[in-house]
């Protein structure tokens, strides 16, 4: 109940702010223009390196720091900025830094970077030669023995690229604006997680004001702790690397992994902790039920049950001495995958239940029909045929480019997928953001589709099948209209972004390629964490091949009557928690718990504690969740910081390095 009043005052709070901009304004103006330009040439950099270093990106650390040195330069030039301008300065700067998957950050030419990595793993070994040109060049091509971008190989890849951002871009902002106007105009749905990043936006704007003097305090406290421990976790690293070309850990990156050194009493257990501070203070934000769920269900899975799975004979393909990472992989492909689908489908469930009863609701109320039709005035809203047109488009074209480059996969689950099961999804998906502030998702359908049609190649992994959930944007839009920022803007900010992004992405990328492989000692978390993410998308990517012994593997992983298990277990746990009136998040939290690893999930637990028990019980709990979120963000702030002064020195000497002279 303590989460849900947060919620609601926070969506009060934001309310109230809005209510006094009450006119919409433009926020993308020439001062937002010079941010991006910062963010794309300053901060990318560094996020690119934390995120080969230790796994993280600049996050809070671009946010805020572009936006106090902007707000700061523009007050004491008596040019102060507006809200609009303000919150314009957070989404690009969020946009531009935030973290893909594996650790990857960087823009677009991200994936092209996992990509020449993966086609030269040893996992990829048995499929390399399968893998089409127009996604990576050969592994024997001079395009990847050179480590450069400026090769006629990349042409192809790098056009598709392109196309595909631009597509992806018009995909979202169409789709996503027509869901906000269905659930939020019309349906008037609360988006309870949306005051809360708006009011979080609209709280760096107050960072310029010295008058602030709590949030200063508190935010130089979390940027101080955070360049301490950065000196040691990040800093050093990175010195090291840049002078000596082996990097000194004196912090383990990513955890401390003591799974080798119990296995002989307790086999399969999965055992190990993050000593990254930043994994604690994420745990005072966070809802505590939801970590205390997940910490639970984490340890009870891969510390308590695997050993007895593997007595029992659950668990036959662990390998002794294999490290944390190798055992999750064969626990999960024997055991818990299956588990996991299941719990996965049960909430995808309850979402779309929850949707047909509130749609039952909606057509016996005319009221709820009848409004939300028109826009708020000077809300920047187009009409809704242009939306409509630009999505169809958007999707046409992945039909066309998917046909183009895969002729013989079914064109019937290619078309399907983009204009039956990605609007449906995306909407059920919005709804429930809008009711619960989480979105749901079925999990591998993709996996299943491709599976089904017998389709025997690599090249269908590549393809940029039109499968997507953009339930999410339709929240980003209510978090625009919160602030009193024009739609248009948001436009704007995109046309201009990807341009910009694309070409510093390849710049940055092909620095850092150019003067180190990628991965390499001086990437602590890419070399130790890459190989393990290659070894599960190499397992994935032969499952649609004849005669296929992994096909047979992750065949046998999909247990029907362990996913049923699963799926039995989180209907039956949701029920549970709604007949005993138990708090809903700690449902939630105990379902995404399967499948985490306890390195993180505990350390988050020990910062949630300490801000239930201790921190509101010493500065009172309004004030603790105030202080909270910027005591991180001062935090990762101080972090990135130090991330980026040893990013300034590596850059330097790649510099002096690659020079012939």
């Amino acid at each position: 109940m303590a989460v849900q009043d947060d919620l609601v005052r926070a969506r009060q709070t934001a309310e109230d702010v809005a209510a006094e901009e009450h006119r919409f304004q433009d926020g993308f103006t020439f001062r937002t223009f010079l941010g991006l330009l910062f963010v794309a040439f300053v901060m990318l950099p560094g996020s690119i390196y934390m995120g080969l270093v230790a796994g993280v990106g600049l996050g809070a650390a671009a946010e805020w720091v572009t936006i106090v040195l902007f707000a700061e330069v523009m007050r004491r030039s008596l040019q102060p900025l507006k809200r609009q301008e303000i919150y314009m300065l957070y989404y690009i700067a969020a946009s531009l830094t935030a973290m893909g998957i594996y650790g990857l950050s960087g823009g677009p030419l991200q994936w092209k970077i996992w990509d020449q990595f993966f086609v030269q793993s040893a996992p990829a070994a048995g499929i390399a030669d399968q893998v089409p040109s127009w996604a990576v060049p050969a592994p024997d091509s001079t395009a990847l023995r050179q480590r450069t971008f400026l090769d006629s190989a990349w042409a192809l890849p790098l056009f598709l690229l392109l196309i595909t951002e631009i597509l992806g871009r018009a995909s979202w902002m169409s789709m996503g604006y027509m869901l906000f106007r269905m659930t939020s105009d019309v349906e008037k749905l609360p988006f309870p997680l949306a005051p809360v990043a708006a009011a979080g936006a609209l709280a760096l704007a107050e960072a310029g004001n010295r008058e602030e003097s709590w949030r200063w305090g508190v935010f130089s406290t979390g940027a101080v702790v955070g360049m301490g421990f950065g000196l040691f976790y990040v800093g050093i690293p990175v010195f090291t690397g840049t002078l000596f070309g082996n990097a000194l850990q004196l912090i383990p990156i990513p955890f401390l992994d003591l799974t080798q050194n119990v296995e002989a009493s307790l086999p399969t257990a999965i055992v190990g902790v993050s000593i990254n501070l930043g994994e604690v203070l994420v745990g005072f934000v966070l809802p505590y039920h939801i970590l205390l769920g997940a910490a639970i269900s984490s340890v009870a899975t891969y510390v308590v049950m695997n050993p007895i799975l593997y007595r029992a004979g659950f668990i036959p393909n662990w390998q002794p001495n294999s490290p944390a990472l190798q055992t999750k992989l064969a626990a999960d492909l024997d055991f818990w995958l299956a588990i996991i689908i299941g719990l996965q489908l049960a909430v995808a469930a309850i979402g779309v239940g929850m949707v047909v009863r509130t749609l039952r609701e909606y057509r016996t109320n005319q009221s709820l029909r009848l409004r939300g039709l028109a826009p708020p005035p000077g809300r920047g809203d187009p009409p809704l045929w242009v939306p409509l047109v630009v999505w169809a488009v958007s999707v046409v074209s992945y039909i066309a480019i998917c046909r183009w480059l895969v002729p013989d996969f079914p064109l019937w689950i290619v078309a399907g997928f983009g204009l039956l099961w990605s609007p449906l999804n995306s909407y059920v998906s919005a709804r429930m953001v809008g009711l619960t502030g989480q979105g749901v998702s079925v999990p591998f359908i993709k996996e299943v589709a491709i599976i089904s049609s017998r389709y025997p190649r690599v090249d269908i992994w590549y393809a940029p099948l039109p499968l997507y959930d953009h339930g999410g944007s339709a929240q980003r839009f209510r978090e625009v209209e919160l602030t009193g920022t024009k739609f248009t803007s948001i436009l704007k900010a995109e046309l201009v972004m990807l341009p910009v992004i694309f070409l510093a992405s390849f710049l940055f990328w092909a620095f850092f390629w150019r003067a180190s492989p990628i991965p390499s000692p001086l990437f602590p978390f890419a070399q130790k964490m890459w190989p393990y993410y290659a070894q599960m998308e190499a397992v994935w990517k032969q499952i649609n091949l004849p005669q296929s012994q992994i096909r047979e593997v992750v065949l046998n992983a999909l247990n029907i009557p362990r996913i049923v298990a699963g799926f039995v277990s989180g209907l039956g746990l949701f029920w549970l928690f709604s007949a005993f009136k138990f708090p809903m998040l700690l449902f939630y939290g105990l379902v995404s718990g399967v499948g985490q690893l306890p390195h993180f999930t505990l350390p988050k637990l020990l910062g949630a504690w300490l801000g239930h028990r201790y921190f509101k019980k010493r500065y009172g709990e309004e004030n603790w969740v105030r202080y909270a979120p910027v005591l991180l963000a001062g935090f990762f702030c101080g972090m990135g910081l130090i991330g980026m002064l040893g990013i300034a020195l590596a850059l330097v000497a790649k510099s002096v390095s690659v020079l012939p002279f």
